[in-house]
């Protein structure tokens, strides 16, 4: 994502100190790559291969799940991410309508390094999803870490392998 992918984020309800009590911005629920054909291409080939070779090997069922699987990734891969408002406030972090209290939250890092953009990564107590990726605009970093810092401790965090796959294959 690029600067040019984010809304212009908004600075709401200035404290004494000059600094937001909330930062609110616009931005695509994940990085989009688009897919050649080739893409499909090399996804239709490994899916109707692993299909056949379960069928071969007597197990029509999962050669089922795998065609199926093919057929959704294809899908998904194909549509456009949605644009999601996030809001950093007192509150908590809100990620579209669903809000995140700090009480819910263990510590938070802004990844300043990462090739794409700037990102928040809050750790979660939640056990299907742990680390929350937020694509956060540059000009929103200081005012974002003001907020996060007097109600979380700041930790390095770093994406999961899987995240970094499938950031590589193209999801």
């Amino acid at each position: 994502m690029r600067d040019e992918d984010f809304d212009a984020y908004e600075e709401d309800s200035l404290v004494a100190t000059g600094r937001a009590r909330e930062v609110a911005w616009e931005a695509p629920e994940h990085h989009h790559t688009e897919k050649g054909s080739d893409w499909y291409w090399a996804l239709g080939i490994i899916t109707i291969s692993g299909a056949v070779t379960m069928i071969i090997f007597g197990n029509v069922l999962f050669g089922t799940v795998i065609l199926l699987a093919g057929l959704v990734t294809a899908l998904v891969s194909s549509k456009q991410p949605r644009i999601v408002t996030y809001v950093v406030s007192p509150r908590g972090v809100r990620i579209g309508n669903e809000l995140h209290p700090y009480s819910t939250l263990k510590c938070f890092y802004l990844d300043e390094e990462h090739h794409r953009n700037v990102q928040l990564l809050l750790q979660s107590q939640r056990l299907f999803v742990p680390l929350l990726i937020i694509p956060v605009p540059d000009d929103a970093v200081e005012d974002i870490e003001y907020i996060l810092e007097e109600r979380l401790p700041e930790e390095h965090l770093e994406e999961s392998l899987g995240q970094r796959v499938l950031e590589f294959l193209g999801f």
